[in-house]
């Protein structure tokens, strides 16, 4: 699938976890726990960042 980093975005957003990117070539994702996780924001972004990320957003990782 491709996947864009606005869906992380919004997937982040409903899920109540906050996100940063300005102008950097990553985007930081935090949780209200304090971790965090990021993703380069290269397009596509690699699948190996799509599963992280959903273990990030069920509290897995």
């Amino acid at each position: 699938m491709d996947w864009r980093l606005s869906d992380l975005q919004t997937v982040a957003q409903q899920h109540g976890i906050v996100w940063r990117q300005k102008g950097s070539s990553h985007c930081v994702f935090a949780r209200k726990d304090g971790h965090i996780f990021v993703v380069p924001t290269h397009r596509p972004i690699q699948p190996i960042y799509i599963r992280k990320f959903a273990r990030f957003v069920k509290g897995d990782e």
